[in-house]
């Protein structure tokens, strides 16, 4: 009953739903989205995790408000905990990732890739010798396109991304700088905490004015790999990979069950589900030093979001 693996509220006008949000556009240009507890990985929804977007929110709103002095985001309100009221973007078509260790388990993840022998990456050449979960020499934008549902994020250059037309050369330059300025941001706060953020992603899009504003979420566990900073040296060294509290937790679970690109997804048991939650609770305090309590408010988690939106309606 506090799982929300559904948020349609047919009162909401221009509904459209995404792998873990409901997104729903007000005629005067703002845009409801509500965070379920979806969870998505290799380009499928895997399972629902309990109180994970609520986590996933609130965990977004203190990055928004710790980085707002580097760039515009797109937070007007937050009327629910699993909720934020937006100004409506359009997206920018490319998925900016930022990384700062040769870290993943992807089919786009440089780590991947690496393994395979693969050197020159998203118009990046690394170095011979590099290690699992070894820090880069510095932090590498490693973007890739935005798949449609049921299809898969394609690695790009930035050679690739001008000369298709998907961004500007300006827009280029201004999505790599802010991409750039926050992950430095992130990893600075987070090292505080006795985190290493190892890698993240980003979102962007323009407002009526063309104005390039951050979007979606930020240096959340589902955006972002954590690792437990005092856990790394004694990982690193053995090969194993450091202790996370991001959603690396399931995606291990089920790569070593089967290949998630090519398997069906066995089912994942509801001990590790509850983990999970339990992980996506310790994540948000860890990163924002603040204690987790959930908002058990209403019968049901969407009954108590009906109740905050009602204004809208």
């Amino acid at each position: 009953m506090r799982t929300l693996s559904d948020a349609f509220i047919p009162e909401l006008p221009g509904h459209y739903r995404g792998k873990v949000r409901e997104n729903y556009d007000l005629p005067d240009g703002r845009r409801i989205i509500i965070a379920t507890d979806r969870l998505s990985a290799f380009d499928i929804i895997l399972t629902s995790i309990p109180f994970k977007g609520e986590i996933l929110t609130q965990t977004a709103r203190y990055w928004f408000e710790e980085t707002a002095d580097i760039c515009p985001n797109h937070v007007l309100e937050y009327p629910d905990p699993n909720v934020v009221v937006g100004t409506r973007l359009n997206i920018l078509p490319v998925e900016i990732v930022v990384r700062g260790y040769l870290a993943g388990t992807t089919s786009t993840s440089i780590l991947t890739k690496y393994r395979k022998g693969e050197r020159d990456l998203y118009g990046i050449s690394l170095p011979d010798g590099l290690r699992d979960n070894e820090k880069l020499a510095e932090a590498i934008i490693t973007p890739t396109s935005k798949a449609l549902d049921g299809a898969h994020d394609e690695p790009l250059s930035k050679a690739e991304i001008i000369e298709q037309g998907l961004l500007t050369q300006a827009q280029w330059d201004t999505v790599s700088r802010y991409a750039l300025q926050l992950f430095a941001r992130g990893q600075a706060r987070a090292a505080e905490r006795g985190l290493i953020l190892a890698d993240t992603k980003y979102e962007f899009g323009t407002d009526k004015n063309g104005t390039i504003i951050l979007a979606d979420e930020i240096h959340t566990p589902d955006s972002s790999r954590y690792w437990i900073a005092a856990s790394y040296e004694e990982a690193f060294e053995s090969g194993k990979r450091p202790e996370s509290f991001d959603k690396d937790f399931i995606r291990s679970w089920v790569s070593a069950r089967c290949d998630p690109y090519r398997d069906s997804i066995p089912k994942i048991p509801d001990e590790v589900v509850s983990q999970a939650s339990r992980v996506y609770a310790q994540a948000y305090e860890a990163i924002t030093g603040k204690k987790f309590l959930p908002d058990t408010s209403g019968h049901t988690v969407l009954d108590r979001i009906r109740s905050n939106l009602e204004r809208y309606f």
